[in-house]
């Protein structure tokens, strides 16, 4: 997916001492730019010099979206997801160059700095890419809490059938942002009309993300084709986890031992994986598309604006959304709930 990042100066090669020497050493080298490739990404949903969130492309995602039931879309996703960590696709080059067989080793290594900040990065579009659906939803009540509905059955459908715990946890993300949760109309409409989904979203949904979020290996059952990597990927970028306590060193304590595990199971997710995606799974370009970064990028923030600094993008979005939510449900609108027709 995307082009191939750059690197950083020529691998040193050891030449064997003889005939029966082992094979020579490289260095593995370390990326100094995004695998996101931006300008060799070519579109069949996005008009060249787009806009930001044009609204003819979020009518047409709408419709491919609605077509698609959500075991189709998460193994989508997975299939984009396994790509970018490098779990599924990785060629023998690129083994050599990282000095590993995949993503999920090289993201605890200190080389793998570009991948874990491609990955953090690939994470937050997809949660504002739930966001931008859920608040891009101008009709009833009753329709909004629908698209919440579809969007527990995705995380429902990404934890239990594509064994996708990175995606799970940016859907998961998304529900729980303040320009969503503030949506108190659109929750009680969800709790009435979709009460399983709600019950499963608060009661089973919401504490097994705590518990990956606190590295509780036991939480996981059964297979799994990519893992929970965020708190890695926090704590080896310099983020705080937020405790300072004794329960903060357990925490981190957890993580990298969730880490250890991922990386040392790491032939066993792949081999899930390319089980999932190649047993009768037909991918659909389109929706392939839909979820791959480079799109992401352009859709938020316009052809011009996708190359701009991340912080300084992730800021502008999150006025965009605030402002979504409160023309939806103001502030000060009154907190009853009225039936649709």
């Amino acid at each position: 997916m995307g082009g191939a990042p750059q690197l950083l100066g020529v691998g040193e090669e050891v030449e064997p001492q003889d005939q029966g020497a082992e094979p020579h050493f490289v260095r593995p080298q370390v990326e100094t730019s995004s695998s996101f490739d931006l300008d060799q990404f070519s579109s069949l949903l996005l008009p060249d010099n787009n806009r930001p969130l044009e609204p003819a492309v979020l009518l047409a995602l709408k419709e491919l979206f609605t077509r698609s039931d959500p075991k189709t879309i998460a193994l989508h996703m997975l299939s984009v997801d396994c790509q970018v960590a490098r779990i599924t696709g990785v060629t023998e080059e690129q083994k050599r160059l990282m000095g590993v067989s995949s993503g999920l080793e090289l993201i605890t290594l200190p080389h793998g700095q570009q991948l874990r900040q491609d990955l953090l990065e690939r994470h937050h579009l997809i949660a504002l890419g739930v966001a931008v659906d859920i608040l891009g939803c101008t009709g009833t009540v009753g329709q909004r809490a629908n698209v919440l509905h579809r969007f527990i059955q995705l995380a429902k459908e990404l934890r239990h059938t594509a064994h996708d715990l990175y995606a799970f946890s940016a859907v998961m993300k998304a529900l729980e942002l303040p320009q969503v949760a503030r949506l108190e109309m659109t929750w009680q409409a969800l709790r009435r009309n979709h009460t399983d989904s709600a019950v499963a979203f608060e009661k089973v949904l919401k504490p097994f993300l705590q518990a990956l979020n606190e590295g509780n290996t036991e939480a996981v059952q059964g297979p799994l084709s990519m893992p929970h990597v965020l708190p890695l990927l926090r704590v080896m970028e310099g983020e705080d986890l937020g405790e300072h306590t004794e329960r903060g060193c357990q925490l981190l304590l957890n993580t990298l031992q969730s880490a250890r595990q991922a990386a040392l199971n790491a032939p066993q997710y792949q081999a899930h994986a390319h089980t999932l995606l190649t047993a009768g799974w037909e991918p659909i370009p389109e929706l392939l598309e839909a979820f791959r970064t480079e799109f992401a990028l352009r859709l938020f923030w316009g052809h011009s604006g996708a190359a701009a600094e991340k912080q300084e993008r992730w800021e502008k979005f999150d006025k965009v959304l605030r402002v979504l939510s409160e023309k939806l449900e103001p502030g000060d609108a009154p907190r009853t709930l009225t039936p649709d027709p």
